[in-house]
């Protein structure tokens, strides 16, 4: 079994990545492998909203977020991080999820997801939710911690003083990998996900 655990801040090594690896080391102990990957600074296109890869399976805008969304298909769980900047996630990580989320959803549907944020001082909240949304609208069963995931500090050395944010990135991840094995096991068992329906789109003006 594998994660991946997203990096969405500017920072590659910054407090975002200290409590990403805090939550990787744990996963590790449990026998299950994980890998890093960060965003980066690359400049990143917004979603067009064109559609087009519902017909050709990938993003029309070819950059590195179609080459993400097939590095990620070999993987059995996501985290997502991102640093809190105007009580939200990063800008750069905005357009990449966007496009990533929508153009493989196939990829990512019924896999377990968790987000985790970190913030100088305040607007953590307004962003999980945000980050949430990415698995909820695909179906993926949402890993929680015992607490809001949270970490707070200026730079990695304030984030490792903050105890009961890196106690609950460790929590996390033991359910995380707990919920992995629970769903191997069902799938040994011969329990698989549901079929997907067909879409029901309605507008609100009629």
């Amino acid at each position: 079994m594998k994660v991946l655990l997203i990096n969405g801040s500017p920072h590659d090594k910054g407090c975002t990545y200290t409590a990403l690896n805090e939550i990787a080391g744990v996963l590790n102990q449990e026998g299950i492998e994980t890998d890093i990957y960060y965003i980066g600074l690359d400049p990143i296109a917004p979603c067009r909203a064109c559609g087009a890869c519902k017909n050709i399976g990938k993003c029309v805008i070819d950059d590195k977020v179609n080459s993400f969304v097939e590095y990620a298909k070999d993987f059995d769980g996501y985290v997502i991080g991102s640093p809190v900047h105007y009580a939200a996630m990063s800008g750069g990580a905005v357009p990449f999820l966007h496009r990533a989320f929508f153009s493989g959803k196939s990829v990512f549907r019924h896999k377990p997801g968790a987000a985790i944020v970190s913030a100088r001082r305040a607007g953590t909240t307004t962003t999980l939710d945000q980050l949430n949304k990415y698995f909820m609208i695909n179906e993926m069963p949402v890993i929680s911690g015992r607490y809001w995931n949270m970490v707070h500090g200026s730079n990695p050395d304030e984030v490792k003083k903050d105890e009961e944010g890196m106690q609950n990135m460790r929590v996390l991840a033991k359910n995380f990998a707990w919920h992995l094995k629970c769903l191997e096991a069902g799938l040994n068992a011969g329990i698989i996900p549901p079929e997907a329906e067909t879409p029901i789109r309605t507008n609100f003006i009629r």
